[in-house]
């Protein structure tokens, strides 16, 4: 065995097995990770000399610029001593199993948007495309949707951040393995975490300090009560306590930016009328159930007047119109927009090709569009545009406003509740139901004549709802 030992330290190897065990970093400074990760076993094991014989071959000839003949001398081990080898010297990588969930496209208006909320928690299960987040805008409420099925691992972002379309919110892991057995460990450390209930003794001692803190407010007030130091004009100011400050909402500060706009542009002018709301109302009662049976939605009110609008339109057309510069651009398609009331704000979503819709039609779009603006998920494309709005405040109880037009628009219609009066038919006084409508209008582009006429038509076709059928 020393014989054969001398032959390969002539041939440039080393004298002795220890030696080769203790030495090899030295032969490969560059490559340290190869050099130590042969294991002493090897050495030990009864044909360990051979393998480190082939092992320092290689790294004296081939392995100073390639690494890869490394792994022929794993390959040749025995399996034992293979299996050990892989063990030690390497590590799985779990990169590939986390995808990212970004901001998605919010259209081609919206640059950026606030993190409204987060739907998930940590540790929650998703499938591919349910929501995790939603980021508001100053037009809708977008959702940020997992693109995989997997676990969420972490929220790299926080509520209240502004966010662009490739943010990322959240990281997710697509095994379901890695992730549960992250979530025990989060709890136990959580639970440890948790500080332990404060001894009885803590808490008696504290419990005295709120009672002078209460005996000394309670003073305070006796001495600034006195009559020498109170003016009678002295505004008295709300305490502070009493107050709360929130942020307002992107749709808020965008309606209100909007509706300042209007004031601040148009030549803002209201002019009123009254309807006699007994035929249409009594048109829907006979008709309600048949109307159900048929088209599976109500028959409202609402389709009633946006039939009549759209006739008072085509018969006034520069209601329908907008001013762009020093011109004039008359649309010769009706899309009406609806205002609709939202827990986040004022929403106005758009009836398309509204003049060429029947009753059924207006009150199943209209039904769809408010279901969508209430819930929060109505688009941007079902917003845009529009040649003229319909704002129904008497759902409200409201008897009369001035409603502000809807930009770029020119005219908003206003409707009102609807009130049992007095009133003068056939030379009797009987009880009508009655309504308020007011139209505004901007008065650098519809005159007075046009605007009254408007409303005429408005008045007209809802009390006899037979004229849109001679179209008279």
């Amino acid at each position: 065995m020393l014989g054969v030992l001398r032959r390969k330290a002539a041939c440039g190897a080393y004298s002795s097995v220890s030696v080769l065990g203790k030495s090899l970093h030295k032969i490969r400074p560059a490559t340290p990770r190869v050099c130590s990760s042969l294991p002493e076993e090897i050495i030990h094991h009864p044909r360990g000399f051979d393998h480190a014989q082939t092992f320092c071959h290689l790294l004296l000839t081939g392995c100073s610029t390639n690494l890869n003949p490394t792994r022929g001398v794993v390959a040749n081990l025995p399996r034992d001593i293979n299996k050990q080898l892989w063990s030690k010297s390497f590590s799985s990588n779990s990169e590939g199993d986390l995808v990212h969930a970004v901001v998605p496209h919010m259209g081609e208006s919206i640059t950026d948007g606030t993190l409204a909320t987060f739907l998930k928690k940590p540790g929650d299960r998703v499938e591919v495309d349910e929501p995790i987040a939603q980021v508001e805008t100053d037009k809708v409420t977008i959702d940020v949707n997992s693109p995989e099925a997997g676990v969420i691992q972490e929220f790299v972002a926080k509520e209240g951040d502004t966010v662009e379309p490739g943010t990322k919110i959240a990281v997710i892991s697509k095994s379901a393995e890695g992730v549960t057995h992250v979530a025990p460990s989060d709890e136990k450390s959580s639970e440890k975490a948790a500080p332990p209930p404060p001894p009885p003794s803590v808490e008696k001692k504290e419990k005295p300090k709120p009672k002078v803190e209460t005996t000394s407010v309670i003073e305070k007030p006796k001495e600034t009560s006195s009559p020498p130091k109170l003016s009678a004009t002295e505004p008295q100011l709300p305490p502070k306590d009493r107050e709360r400050r929130v942020p307002m909402t992107r749709l808020r500060k965008r309606v209100a930016t909007r509706l300042k706009d209007s004031q601040n542009t148009f030549a803002l002018l209201t002019t009123f009328n009254e309807v006699d709301m007994t035929n249409l109302m009594k048109l829907r009662s006979d008709y309600k159930d048949a109307f159900v049976e048929k088209h599976g939605v109500k028959l409202g009110l609402m389709s009633g007047f946006v039939k009549a609008a759209v006739s008072a339109l085509q018969n006034q057309p520069i209601v329908n119109a907008v001013i762009d510069s020093d011109d004039i651009i008359y649309r010769d398609y009706v899309d009406i927009s609806i205002a609709v009331g939202t827990p986040k704000g004022l929403v106005v979503p758009v009836l398309r090709d509204a003049g060429r819709m029947n009753f059924a039609e207006v009150e199943k779009e209209i039904n769809t569009l408010a279901k969508k603006a209430t819930d929060g998920t109505i688009s941007i494309d079902e917003m845009a545009g529009g040649t003229f709005t319909i704002s129904n405040g008497g759902v409200y109880g409201s008897l009369l406003s001035t409603p502000i037009i809807n930009p770029p628009q020119s005219a908003i219609l206003g409707m009102h509740s609807i009130v049992s009066r007095p009133m003068v038919v056939g030379g009797n006084i009987v009880p009508r139901p009655m309504m308020y409508i007011a139209l505004t209008y901007d008065h650098r582009l519809i005159d007075g004549r046009e605007a009254v006429f408007f409303l005429r038509r408005i008045k007209d076709v809802v009390e006899d709802p037979r004229r849109l059928l001679l179209d008279i």
